[in-house]
């Protein structure tokens, strides 16, 4: 009696034990890589993959996860920089890739009058048949990136930073060069909100500096990271001679596009992704509801007020 006691103790113990590492490994696998992407409660994931993606491969719910920076090493330090193999060059997604008409001559906006910091968009207020896909942070360099830009012939602004491109600045001219534009996302990617106005300055003044140091154009536009801001973040912004900060209306991971506001993309909507792991997936799939929606990709600063 007192062997099957102990045996029937001992049993228990171990089904604890497996129940706890279960629900470990179940975290684990949720936690998505990269920083978090603030959707907006009222976020949906689109119907509509990227071409040759799985329907099941969905990407994170877009709650706000606590992950200050991409591609963290053991230390929690960001680690080294992810590259593969290079695709063979040549039309290598070019079955893939939506085919897009001429955009339409860019109509500027007016800013608002208010004076009291750089002007703040989700959506730019414009009634033309457009939308503008950005692409953050700049820690995972796939190689197929350029090939991408060069196919779709399709201009993106990428709002980049310090810490993330300092290893090999390089990969980002040749995507200025086929059409990308260069813009800011601070020295580390910290939450600025609630900071100093000397933090917030010298992250986002700090990181204008050095971009225009390694690309010959200072920036013009700025997303604060995460997408949290206050109005202090606004007015050192506008200190730094930067016109506009920017938020989004769409995002997208694994490519799957998740939306704030109904199940297409709108005029003038601000679309979201990443430098990450699949961001041939993710490029596709932001181009392709771009296209269902019967608009043509653009570039921010074609659309902001003349200096």
């Amino acid at each position: 009696m007192l062997v099957t006691g102990r045996t029937g103790r001992l049993g228990a113990l171990i089904g604890v034990v497996t129940a706890l590492a279960l629900a470990v490994t179940a975290c684990d696998d949720e936690a998505a890589p990269g920083h978090s992407q603030l959707n907006g409660s009222g976020s949906s994931a689109s119907a509509s993959a990227a071409p040759g993606t799985s329907s099941t491969d969905t990407a994170d719910d877009g709650a706000p996860q606590a992950s200050g920076s991409a591609n963290p090493n053991a230390n929690g330090k960001p680690g080294a920089t992810k590259t593969t193999q290079a695709p063979p060059p040549g039309n290598t997604f070019a079955s893939r890739l939506p085919k897009f008409g001429a955009a339409p001559t860019p109509v500027r906006i007016n800013f608002p009058e208010s004076g009291a910091g750089a002007a703040y968009y989700s959506r730019i207020p414009t009634d033309q048949p457009v939308a503008f896909l950005t692409i953050d942070d700049g820690w995972v360099k796939r190689p197929e990136a350029l090939e991408l830009l060069r196919e779709s012939g399709v201009k993106v602004t990428l709002f980049l930073t310090i810490n993330a491109i300092r290893d090999n600045p390089g990969y980002f001219k040749e995507l200025r060069d086929a059409g990308a534009d260069i813009e800011a996302h601070t020295l580390t990617h910290p939450n600025l909100k609630g900071k100093s106005y000397d933090f917030q300055k010298r992250e986002i003044c700090g990181s204008a500096d050095q971009l225009a140091g390694l690309y010959g154009q200072r920036p013009k536009l700025f997303r604060p990271p995460f997408g949290d801001k206050d109005s202090t973040t606004l007015k050192v912004a506008r200190d730094c001679g930067l016109q506009a900060g920017f938020f989004w209306k769409e995002t997208v991971d694994k490519g799957i596009v998740r939306y704030q506001e109904g199940q297409s993309v709108q005029k003038g909507d601000i679309i979201l992704m990443h430098f990450r792991d699949r961001f041939a997936d993710d490029f596709i799939a932001a181009l392709q509801a771009i296209s269902n929606a019967g608009l043509t990709p653009a570039l921010l600063t074609d659309y902001m007020p003349a200096a």
